[in-house]
């Protein structure tokens, strides 16, 4: 669906249901076709049995109580009994199967949004609160279950049983039907009233929802710099005003609940005394009307005004389940994906890497890489070394195809990556970042991220290769202990170190370090910086550090700044050469006396 349609259908409130939204959800249900077509059977046939009911009542008072005939009542009371039995039996279908269709049409929905945010460009995410993606792919989907437990299939049936009700009360006796409907007007108009407002009011609970998932999502992530600036009170404040509107804004619905369903029942008590006036009176003074008739109307008046008034509400649920779909579509419908129509694929990768005229910007018109132009031979060490801005975590961000340039061409052996096939692009590239991510899971887990190729004992034997082994052992259930949610229950070093053994056990081609010794104490960096030796042998090696120390080695240090290529060489040549980068790792080198 094109984001006008979208747009447009949400601007005007006052529409009682989007079809095209309707579409889009049921082309979901497409696969459950025949669990679909029983339901809705279902509902016609208990639309229409529930009204047979008074007719035979009806029946039974006139013909075999007021004329006692006590055999043929017990007949007829058997048939009431038999079918009250196969309308519960068709309603145990109608419900299950309904929410079966329901749960089972989020379950694929879900599974397609997720699978859609996972293919999203890194831009999307920078864009969009986590909280926002976390309500629609949640809360905005189980909404669209409504649709076909609570919302369409009901519409249908109360629509089809208000129509066989006032059918059957026009051919009982055309004058009662008339009288029982002297307050359909009034409920028409209450119910208009009804619907136009629980609308607007159910949206602005889906907006409240939204924004207190974003805001409890953030502050319970950043937690940490709430209790660092001491804003734990100021931050209390904020919550309690977004749950105050939260709250305002369910009671606002309640209240329209409030006052339509206490009218809904005086008007329906209001045609029950007119029938009953009308009715005795024709009763008493012998006129063509049957104590059946009027008791039959009584029953026909509750069937008449249930439908009318689960109408209002069923609407609303339908409307709401759109809503929620319109959210959902609207993330489906982000075309912010990284383009994947590379054929190549890197074999036998040697690991040489270019750079060529590359320009880059996370912004429009705000370029975060100028013209860059650089090289690193295959099995090689680059440095990027630079201050906070100067593009060197967009570089490696860029290689993995994070993002997109705006121009240029990025090389691997020759290759452009533009080429290549995402999936192999990466699998040929390891990261290891500054900030380690680990899943609320255990440390085998983390490390095989559920590869089956990656087994056991492989991780076990590169744990002990890179010194790994021996920290792993002293924690509680070894390789089978569950770290807490980011892996909050280890350190900033063993969190890495962890990151850096995921990395080892796949034999990348490429290593990208991204600062990854920058929080690390003395002991992790030596066992990092021998398991760096082994791993970077005869593997081309990118490591971005503010300790200048790390880097000696490498055989070629880029020193970026606002984007370009400032200085260039190994770290013997940049001393020599008495530059910007002879002028920083002379104040770190002055730093670490001094301490």
């Amino acid at each position: 669906m094109s984001k006008t349609k979208i747009n447009k259908s949400k601007s005007n409130t006052g529409n009682v249901i989007d079809f095209v939204l309707l579409k889009r959800v049921l082309i979901f249900a497409e696969p459950y076709r025949l669990q679909f077509t029983i339901a809705a059977i279902s509902a016609i046939l208990l639309s229409v049995l529930g009204p047979v009911r008074p007719m035979l009542i009806n029946y039974a008072i006139d013909n075999y109580i007021l004329i006692p005939n006590e055999e043929k009542l017990w007949n007829i009371t058997t048939l009431l009994l038999g079918l009250l039995f196969i309308e519960a039996f068709i309603q145990f279908f109608y419900i299950y199967l309904s929410t079966w269709i329901g749960q089972h049409v989020i379950q694929d929905l879900r599974a397609k949004i997720f699978k859609h945010i996972l293919s999203l460009k890194m831009k999307y995410f920078d864009n969009t609160p986590i909280g926002t993606l976390v309500t629609r792919a949640v809360s905005d989907i189980e909404t669209i279950a409504d649709i076909f437990s609570q919302g369409l299939l009901v519409i249908i049936a109360e629509l089809l049983k208000l129509l066989v009700v006032v059918i059957m009360m026009f051919y009982t006796d055309w004058r009662l039907a008339i009288i029982a409907m002297l307050t359909i007007p009034i409920l028409l108009v209450a119910t208009s009233w009804f619907k136009r407002n629980i609308k607007a009011s159910f949206q602005n609970v889906r907006e409240q929802v939204s924004q207190l998932n974003t805001f409890v999502q953030e502050h319970i992530v950043g937690m940490n710099i709430v209790h660092i600036f001491n804003r734990e009170q100021a931050e209390y404040k904020k919550f309690k005003a977004i749950n105050r509107s939260h709250r305002d804004a369910h009671l606002r619905s309640i209240f329209y609940y409030a006052v339509f369903f206490p009218i809904v029942e005086v008007l329906s008590a209001m045609s029950i005394g007119l029938i009953v006036w009308y009715g005795g009176q024709g009763i008493l003074s012998g006129k063509d009307i049957t104590v059946g008739e009027l008791i039959a109307f009584i029953l026909f008046i509750h069937m008449m005004f249930r439908p009318i008034r689960q109408l209002a509400d069923r609407f609303n649920i339908l409307q709401m389940g759109i809503v929620g779909s319109e959210r959902v579509f609207k993330v489906l419908d982000k075309v912010e994906k990284i383009t994947d129509s590379g054929k190549n694929t890197l074999e036998s990768v040697e690991g040489s890497i270019s750079f060529n005229d590359v320009n880059f910007s996370y912004k429009k018109d705000e370029l975060v890489l100028k013209d860059l132009n650089f090289e690193i031979k295959a099995g090689k060490m680059l440095a990027l070394v630079g201050r906070t801005g100067a593009g060197k975590t967009s570089i490696i961000s860029v290689l993995n195809r994070f993002y997109e340039i705006q121009k240029g061409i990025i090389s691997i052996d020759g290759i452009n990556i533009d080429t290549v096939k995402l999936s192999n692009l990466r699998k040929n590239i390891a990261l290891v970042q500054q900030e380690v991510f680990l899943f609320s899971d255990s440390i085998l887990n983390n490390i095989t991220l559920f590869d089956n190729d990656i087994t056991r004992d492989k991780i076990i034997e590169a744990a002990k290769e890179i010194g790994v082994h021996s920290f792993i052992e002293t924690l509680p259930n070894t390789y089978d202990y569950v770290v807490g949610e980011r892996g909050v229950t280890l350190s900033a070093g063993q969190r890495q170190l962890i990151a850096f053994l995921r990395v080892y056990v796949r034999n990348p081609k490429i290593l990208i370090l991204d600062e990854a010794t920058s929080s690390i104490d003395t002991a992790t960096e030596q066992l990092l910086q021998n398991a760096l030796e082994k791993l970077s042998k005869n593997r081309t090696t990118i490591v971005i550090a503010h300790r200048l120390s790390t880097i000696i080695k490498a055989d070629k240090i880029l020193h970026l700044k606002n984007g370009s290529v400032l200085e260039e060489g190994s770290h013997e040549f940049l001393l020599k050469s008495g530059g910007a980068y002879a002028e920083m790792y002379s104040l770190q080198e002055s730093d670490t006396l001094s301490k």
